[in-house]
């Protein structure tokens, strides 16, 4: 481990020392301070450092790293584990810590945005599937931190990570090979709405065959292997999706995701870099 390496160790050492006080990551700070308005605690935190690359200049080091962030977090008499992978840089200059950013949310190009208001609505009568809440949920819980080489990886990667545990759940593909039309993926190519997130939430609102779902009005109201959706900014164009994998002593959702790699976090994301006061979100009951 080299000097800079060292110091973002120590660094981290002492954020965790001090989670029950003030810390230097402000979401992280709003994470224990959401915890605690829900009457939850952390109880053992740990960490660890991947380094993945490394730039050198005028006395200054850059480092990209990955954080593993592991909670164990105590609800009433039960106990869960809240894991992350996230994505940070930092620069320190002749051994001090300088400069640290850490963004837990990537938002969607204008690309992405711009493809998904193709995606086609259909108003034939809905057709039924059976939908495996069990096998969504259990493809959620092992793909987590990693991906299926059976798919194609994005950089933005949440919808993607969606899309496939709804289809380990069984929800029937269709629309192929229009990318505008439908929900689907055959290895070369795949709709919008298996993509992107805004793509994916219009589907969802108005598809009437294949992968279908029912708008509910609170998260309370889902159930394991349904779906929310994110527009953090409350602007019409949503940015993020996640899949409901446990509910905590309240009822409400633990969600898994990708893109910063999460597992078992609060559904209201209100601890995301890229969360605003302005944020909406939508809930869907997979299957109708």
């Amino acid at each position: 481990m080299n000097s800079s390496t060292r110091k973002l160790q120590l660094y981290w050492e002492k954020v965790l020392e001090r989670l029950e006080a003030q810390t230097e990551e402000e979401w992280l700070r709003n994470k224990i301070d959401g915890l605690a308005k829900r009457e939850k605690f952390v109880q053992r935190a740990s960490f660890h450092l991947k380094p993945y690359h490394r730039l050198r200049y005028d006395n200054r080091s850059e480092i990209k790293y990955m954080l593993t962030l592991s909670l164990l977090i105590k609800d009433q008499r039960h106990y869960y584990l809240e894991e992350g992978i996230y994505h940070a840089r930092a620069i320190v200059h002749k051994g001090e810590l300088i400069h640290h950013e850490l963004h837990t949310e990537n938002l969607a190009s204008e690309q992405e945005f711009a493809e998904s208001s193709f995606v086609d609505k259909e108003t034939s009568l809905r057709v039924p599937f059976t939908y495996n809440r069990r096998e969504a949920v259990r493809y959620a819980e092992r793909w987590w931190d990693s991906y299926n080489p059976a798919y194609h990886h994005f950089e933005v990667d949440c919808t993607n990570f969606i899309s496939q545990c709804l289809r380990a759940g069984g929800a029937p593909m269709w629309g192929a090979a229009n990318r505008s039309k439908g929900w689907w993926y055959d290895g070369n190519s795949w709709s919008y709405s298996w993509a992107v997130a805004n793509s994916l939430r219009w589907y969802l609102s108005g598809s009437r065959q294949g992968l279908a779902a029912k708008e509910v009005e609170s998260p309370e109201l889902l159930s394991l292997g349904d779906v929310i959706c994110y527009d953090f900014q409350g602007n019409g164009r949503f940015d993020h999706n996640t899949i409901v994998v446990q509910k905590d002593t309240e009822g409400m959702p633990l969600v898994n995701a990708h893109t910063t790699n999460s597992r078992h976090r609060y559904w209201n994301y209100e601890d995301s870099t890229a969360y605003t006061p302005q944020i909406q979100y939508k809930f869907f009951h997979i299957g109708g």
